[in-house]
């Protein structure tokens, strides 16, 4: 213990030589932790527009490839099971819904993707649930399910009739779909 006491007066002497006191030389101040936060809060600002529209972009992107199989997964059905299954889609409840017999299953949109529109639209209400019924060794019935994000960014996931193969046709937020 008695080594350590020698060596203090020491160091106290050489911070004293160089103008540095103890009390000084540690810390930040008030200040430079202001513009450290500052900086901090504009890099923030200034970058969570990019990374919204970039969640927003994926969440259309992953709901598109869900609507793609859960269709795929219909017309699977009727032909392997030969069972009549029926589509019933909901632009109200933002939900597509598939029922066979002893199947039920329901898809719902992720948060900011809606179901804008489902395709032919009727004349009467737009709004009503449609039904779409996918016949075993039948023509796969022509339908659309046009969705979008907050963005307005639209897709259309439709069923080719010919092909039976659902895709996703890509529109800009002020393009008008082909019928």
């Amino acid at each position: 213990m008695g080594d350590h006491q020698n060596h203090l007066p020491h160091r106290q002497a050489e911070a004293g030589r160089a103008g540095i006191s103890g009390a000084c030389s540690r810390g930040v101040t008030i200040v430079e932790m202001l513009i450290v936060v500052t900086i901090i809060g504009l890099i923030a600002g200034i970058s969570f527009p990019a990374v919204t529209s970039g969640i927003d972009s994926l969440r259309l992107a992953s709901a598109s490839d869900s609507l793609v199989s859960f269709l795929n997964g219909a017309m699977n059905r009727a032909e392997r099971r030969q069972d009549v299954v029926e589509i019933e889609i909901s632009v109200k409840d933002n939900a597509v819904t598939l029922s066979a017999a002893g199947l039920y299953r329901k898809l719902e949109m992720p948060s900011g993707i809606t179901i804008k529109a489902v395709w032919p639209k009727l004349a009467s209400d737009p709004e009503a649930p449609r039904q779409f019924l996918v016949l075993p060794g039948g023509a796969i019935p022509r339908l659309g399910i046009e969705i979008a994000n907050r963005k307005g960014v639209r897709r259309i996931v439709r069923v080719n009739p010919m092909t039976g193969v659902p895709d996703i046709e890509r529109l800009a937020a002020d393009q008008e779909p082909a019928q």
